[in-house]
């Protein structure tokens, strides 16, 4: 997955600039943003590559689809021709010890070869696994992760 990738919350007033400006936008959880993601590559002659993110903490306060409800959403996007759904992505609960953060990668993973025997993916040998920052992306790798976030690792702490 070369190129730029969005990862923060998408709005789908910024769909446009998105698809125009990024390769892979990593956090599509919602019918709607994917539908105007679709429509925006299309006008691009462009295929987008998206993950799904998936609420694997089923924690209140976080964006993502339930994990029950993933193929539902994946179900939904199907005929949506310029985007390639390329695999899913996580965020465990914050601020936790690395190591606990395994069960939310096992659980992803597991999900995401669930979700891939069931031919949801642009490639099902080859699903895309985005979970772990800069504190527990050993743990996430050791878990199956294909991308990492760690700006914190590279660039530091930001100011709050």
């Amino acid at each position: 997955s070369l190129g730029c990738h969005f990862i923060g919350h998408l709005q789908s007033n910024k769909a446009k600039a998105a698809a125009e400006l990024f390769q892979m936008i990593e956090r599509v959880d919602l019918l709607k943003i994917s539908q105007t993601l679709d429509r925006h590559a299309g006008l691009l002659g462009k295929k987008l590559n998206v993950l799904v993110q998936v609420n694997i903490g089923k924690e209140t306060q976080k964006s993502g689809v339930l994990p029950e409800k993933a193929a539902d959403l994946l179900r939904a996007m199907k005929p949506l021709s310029n985007l390639r759904v390329c695999g899913l992505m996580t965020m465990p609960p914050y601020g936790r010890e690395p190591e606990a953060s395994r069960p939310c990668f096992q659980a992803l993973k597991k999900l995401s070869a669930e979700l891939a025997d069931e031919k949801y993916f642009y490639d099902n040998k080859a699903v895309e696994l985005s979970m772990g920052m800069s504190g527990d992306f050993k743990v996430a790798v050791e878990e199956g992760a294909t991308l990492v976030r760690v700006g914190t690792a590279i660039f530091g702490q930001r100011d709050q």
